[in-house]
Parts: structure tokens; C-alpha cells; sequence
């Protein structure tokens, strides 16, 4: 047989000659390879064609050529404190490249919280019905605007042209408010939308408002006054106050009434608790620590329960530490608020690579409960370190995690929460002085400075806070990226290195996100155990058994071998994180027993998601097709 190896396009050449002649015998099959050399990448259009005296055969396949290298992205961060004036990062561009792919960004700016105004749209826009969510729909607006009326700012002149205020966030600013589905028409830019959305908020909560004087979850007809969402009015409501929006008369104070009188009954329980006289509670609770600190903010303060939360401390969730500090900053009680601000540092965890800080909440918390919201209770730790420390460097590590961790691009999880993290961000703002920048800003690329712009308060939101170097502007080589800053405020800084590399081999890059792959060969092992055979007598049997061997250098592959890839997911997700469900079945070169494969979902698994201790399922196809209905009792 003739064997003819042919190819269309100028993707390959070849390395030998491309007709073979081999002989094979009746019934029988034969292999012929070629080796051919990868040049221009594309596709190949490949036929093989079998020629013989009597008869012939062919086969044609477009096969992928691929240029070996791939588009590879760098990413840095850092942080200028206030107190600081420079700051350099290294970067290292490739020879092996395509130099038109090579891309260098740096984005800058003054401020991260200054951000929170894109997740206003979302708030005015969203169906509203409850009353948590109506007075969601006009606060925060509030909120923000006035902190840009402070600021002197002209609205109508910012409205169409902003800057992202935040560096991470890579592409146009408009096309990224596009893709995300901001809206045109943000109402924090319109005082008159303002005004109207203000008027028909506080009609809307006084009419809800119960014969008692508290708030229900949608207040209508047989509704009971909820001492949570009663707390979630009267703060809100306060905070309108504050931002010189006008009430009805009565409407505010008849809900701290409320309040007031639900206080008193939590206290009474608590004095009832040592003699256990019905009704009575052994602790001050999450909800105690809410109450109080809203009636702290009406200057209303029970020193029982003062006594009780101080006392049962242990018994509350970070997210309440949080509340209660803010009503002992209010108060002026220095050493309780400095313990409780102990007790929630031991939840802190701090990452000086992506400069950010986030409490981890007890594994024992709750998630399902107001008080055990990862992204509240954060936000409220915010709020009570922008009283505290506004200017700390977890402060401002605080704020980007929080923006890190928005669920859809400009807002969190739901109105509640985006609400909360707005008001803490706003606070943030104005306590750390990022509402009035006042800095020159220098970029100085190996000792040559390509850019300087000015940044105060007039030009927040339309300076241009971008520096970007393209293909033949960055040489190959090492690189120094510095930038200065003289003036008052932080400065929060991104670089974003792109190349199309074709290293070899190509060096590992990350930032937050890591995967670390191992490779393996399987070599195949004879084995043989002892099995029972069909009339009961002892015959060797033969198994399928594999050897491991790391493979260092991926170029001894040969076709044909067995690899396996091992992907390290801690390393990914963090120590502890990954939960295999159900434990796999171990494979033929392992030496321990294989593992029994449970279809059903197992209540160790079910807990570990419910209770928030996992990110991540790792299961088996099998397991998924094979599945049972969780039990009733457990759903």
C-alpha cells in the first residue's frame, strides 16, 4: 500500500517525505506517522489517501493549527496611604511576543467609595411592594446626593460624563455601564427626580405606618408590628431626617415609641430570666442589639439593657457587635466599644497581595438570619471603623472588598443589603476626606514622566484617570511603573500588563485566583489478585493497575501515553474550602480500598452548603444521574 500524506494552506511543512510504502498482511493494520512542522497558524485541511493495484481508500480532516503561546494577562494593585508619596511596581515584557498584542494599562484614582453611585439605578428601578424595599428605593439616593451637593458639585455637568472611580474595572467606562445595563438616567444627577421620588417615599412609609405605631412587612390589612422591620424604618428615617428631608409630623417619633415599649418588655424577660418566671430569655439577642442602637440614635438610652448586651456580648453575632458598637461610639463609652472592636477583630482577615480586609464569620453562623449576612455584617463593621478609624488601612481594605464582592457588577445581593452597603460607603466617604481630594498625580515609566493630571473635588467624577502604553511603545525587557502623588488623600491604584507570549515555557500569573496543575504519567503495572473462581477453587486474576510518575517536562509525551491532571483547588479556593460529595471511588493505581458511591445526598454535605462552610461541590456524573429527593425532614 502507498500511503499519501497531503495537506491545503500554508499552515504546515513537512519534515520527511509524504509517501510512504508498507506492507500489511490479510485482516491485518498497520501505523504510519508523519512529523510535520507547525508555521503559520490557521487551518489545515489534512487527507491521507491509502493507494493500492485493486483498490484505494482516503480520509480528509480540518485540523486547528495553533501559534504556541497564548494572550496573557498580569495584574497588580497597591495603594498610596495618605501619608505616603510614591509607590513602584515591576513589570517584565517578553521578547517572545506579538508585539501588536502588547498592552500596558494603569487606571488610578482617589477614591474607591466613591464608586457606590452606580448601584443607585438598580435601587429606584427595582418592583417595589414592602416596606423595607420602599424606603430603600429613595434613601440612599438621598444620601449620595447630598454628599455631592457638600462637595459643590455641579450635577447636571457630571451627569453625562464620569469617570469609574473604580481602578479594577478594565475597558470604556461607557461600554462597561452598557454591557452592565446601568441606566441612562441615574437619579442622583436630577434634584427635582430626587425631590419627587422623596415625596412619594415618605407617603408611601406614613401610610404603612400601623395603628400602634410600628411597621409590618407589607402593613396591610391584619399586619403586626415586626420590632426588626419597625428598627429598619425608624433608622431610615432618622438618616431622611438627617439629610433634611421633611417627615410627617408624628410619623418618626410614634415609631420610637414603639420601639421604646418593645425595649422594655426585653428588658423585664431578661430580669426574669435567673428566677425563670414566664416570659423571660437568658440572653440579650442580635435583634436587642439593633433596637438599641436605633434608640441610642433618637437619645433614648436603657441603661438595663446597656447592662445586658455588655454582659451577654459573647451571645452576639458579629454582625450585631458591629450595631452595638456604633451605639457605644454614640454614647461615649470608650472601654466597652474598645473591647467589642477586640471581639470583631478576631474575625478580620486581612490580604496584603490584593490590599483588601473582610470579617469571616463564625462557621456556627446562621446565614439565613438577618444578623448572618456576610456582606451586612461587613458594611456595618465599615460604619462603626468610619467613626473609629476612618483613615486606618483596614478601613479603606474594607471598601474594596466590599466592591469586590458586589454579586452583579454594580450592586450586591438585593436591596437590603446594596441600601446598607451605600449608607456605609457614604459614611466612609465623608469621614476619610475622599470627598475632597485635592492631588497631582504623576506616572513615571523607568524615570521618565508620560503623565500628570490634578484631581480635587470640581473633577472627581470626569478627570481622566486612565495611562495606557500599546505594541511597539513598551520595549522588551524590565520595567519600572511609578506613581507620585503630592497633596492630601490616598491614591488606589491597578496596572494591567497584556501580551500574546510565546515563551516557552510560559510563566506562571495571578492575582487572587490561582489554579496549580500537576501533571502524571500513568505506566501501566501487571498485577494480579487472588479471586474465587466459578467452581469455588483460587485463580489469579489480572486488574487494571497504573503507576504515577510526575511528569516534569511535558515534551516526553509520546502519542498514544495516559496523562492525568491534577488541579489543586485549595490553592484556588482556600484550605478547607473544597467538600468531595460523595467520596470518589479510587482509581486503578491507588492501593486503598475503593470508596462506596452514595447516590443520595448526604446530610453532611447538604449541612456543609446550608451552614455556608462550602463554595464548592465536587461530585461524579454517576452520583448526579443516581441522586435521591432529600428526605422531608431535612428539607
Amino acid at each position: 500500500v502507498r500511503v499519501v500524506l497531503q495537506w491545503d494552506g500554508p499552515t504546515l511543512e513537512p519534515l520527511g517525505n509524504l509517501s510512504r510504502t508498507v506492507t500489511i498482511a490479510a485482516n491485518d493494520e498497520a501505523r504510519v506517522d508523519w512529523r510535520v512542522k507547525a508555521v503559520a497558524p490557521g487551518e489545515a485541511v489534512v487527507r491521507v489517501k491509502a493507494l493500492t493495484d485493486e483498490e484505494s481508500d482516503a480520509v480528509q480532516m480540518a485540523v486547528p493549527v495553533y501559534v504556541h503561546g497564548l494572550l496573557k494577562m498580569e495584574a497588580l494593585t497597591g495603594v498610596l496611604r495618605p501619608d505616603s508619596r510614591s509607590a513602584r511596581i515591576q513589570i517584565r515584557v517578553p521578547a517572545e511576543r506579538r508585539v501588536a498584542d502588547t498592552r500596558l494599562e494603569v487606571r488610578f484614582s482617589p477614591t474607591l467609595a466613591g464608586a457606590m453611585v452606580d448601584a443607585l439605578p438598580y435601587l429606584v428601578h427595582y418592583p417595589y411592594g414592602c416596606t423595607e424595599q420602599t424606603l430603600n428605593r429613595f434613601l440612599p439616593t438621598v444620601i449620595v446626593q447630598n454628599i455631592l451637593k457638600r462637595m459643590d458639585l455641579d450635577l447636571q455637568s457630571i451627569r453625562t460624563k464620569r469617570t469609574n472611580l473604580n481602578p479594577q474595572e478594565l475597558g470604556d467606562d461607557a461600554q462597561r455601564a452598557k454591557q452592565w445595563n446601568r441606566s441612562d438616567r441615574n437619579p442622583v444627577f436630577d434634584e427635582r427626580e430626587v425631590q419627587r421620588m422623596v415625596r412619594q417615599g415618605v407617603k408611601a412609609l406614613t401610610e404603612m405606618q400601623l395603628s400602634d405605631g410600628g411597621w409590618g412587612w407589607f402593613s396591610g390589612f391584619g399586619e403586626r408590628s415586626d420590632p426588626h422591620t419597625t428598627a429598619l424604618v425608624v433608622h431610615g428615617l432618622q438618616l431622611a431626617r438627617a439629610n433634611r428631608v421633611a417627615l410627617v409630623p408624628g410619623v418618626l417619633e410614634r415609631g420610637i415609641q414603639w420601639l421604646r415599649r418593645y425595649q422594655e418588655e426585653q428588658v423585664r424577660r431578661l430580669k426574669n430570666a435567673p428566677s425563670q418566671t414566664h416570659p423571660y430569655k437568658p440572653y440579650a439577642d442580635n435583634r436587642d442589639a439593633l433596637v438599641f442602637m436605633v434608640l441610642v440614635d433618637a437619645d433614648v438610652l436603657n441603661a438595663d439593657m446597656l447592662h445586658f448586651l455588655d454582659r451577654d456580648r459573647n451571645h452576639l453575632s458579629v454582625y450585631a457587635k458591629s450595631l452595638f458598637g456604633l451605639a457605644l461610639h454614640k454614647i461615649g463609652e470608650r472601654d466597652k466599644l474598645a473591647m467589642i472592636l477586640r471581639n470583631i477583630e478576631q474575625y478580620l482577615v486581612e490580604d496584603d497581595e490584593n490590599q483588601t480586609a473582610y470579617l469571616k464569620l463564625p462557621e456556627s453562623t446562621a446565614w439565613w438570619f438577618w444578623y448572618g449576612s456576610e456582606t451586612e455584617a461587613n458594611a456595618s463593621y465599615l460604619k462603626l471603623l468610619a467613626r473609629t478609624a476612618p483613615k486606618s488601612r483596614k478601613a479603606s481594605r474594607l471598601v474594596k472588598y466590599l466592591l469586590n464582592n458586589r454579586k452583579h457588577a454594580t450592586y450586591w445581593n438585593s436591596t437590603r443589603d446594596t441600601a446598607i452597603c451605600i449608607e456605609a460607603l457614604a459614611e466612609y466617604l465623608t469621614a476619610s476626606g475622599e470627598d475632597q481630594p485635592n492631588l497631582t498625580i504623576e506616572i513615571w515609566i523607568d524615570g521618565q514622566k508620560r503623565k500628570q493630571v490634578h484631581v480635587d473635588r470640581s473633577n472627581l467624577f470626569s478627570f481622566d484617570n486612565t495611562f495606557v502604553l500599546q505594541g511597539d511603545e513598551l520595549t522588551s525587557g524590565e520595567h519600572t511603573i511609578e506613581l507620585r502623588k503630592a497633596g492630601a488623600g490616598p491614591l488606589y491604584f491597578n496596572a494591567y500588563l497584556t501580551n500574546f507570549t510565546k515563551e516557552d515555557p510560559i510563566t506562571r500569573a495571578g492575582l487572587e485566583i490561582k489554579v496549580r496543575r500537576k501533571y502524571y504519567k500513568l505506566v501501566r503495572v501487571d498485577k494480579s489478585v487472588p479471586v474465587s473462581g466459578g467452581r469455588g477453587q483460587v485463580i489469579n486474576q489480572r486488574v487494571e493497575k497504573y503507576r504515577r510518575v510526575p511528569l516534569l517536562n511535558l515534551a516526553t509525551l509520546k502519542s498514544g501515553d495516559l496523562v492525568e491532571i491534577e488541579v489543586d483547588l485549595e490553592l484556588l479556593l482556600g484550605e478547607g474550602i473544597p467538600f468531595l460529595f460523595p467520596q470518589r471511588e479510587a482509581r486503578p493505581y491507588e492501593s486503598s480500598e475503593p470508596h462506596l458511591e452514595i447516590g443520595a445526598l448526604r446530610v453532611e454535605a447538604v449541612e456543609a452548603l446550608l451552614g455556608g462552610r462550602t463554595r464548592l461541590l465536587v461530585t461524579t456524573l454517576r452520583a448526579l444521574q443516581e441522586r435521591a429527593p432529600i428526605p422531608a425532614e431535612l428539607a
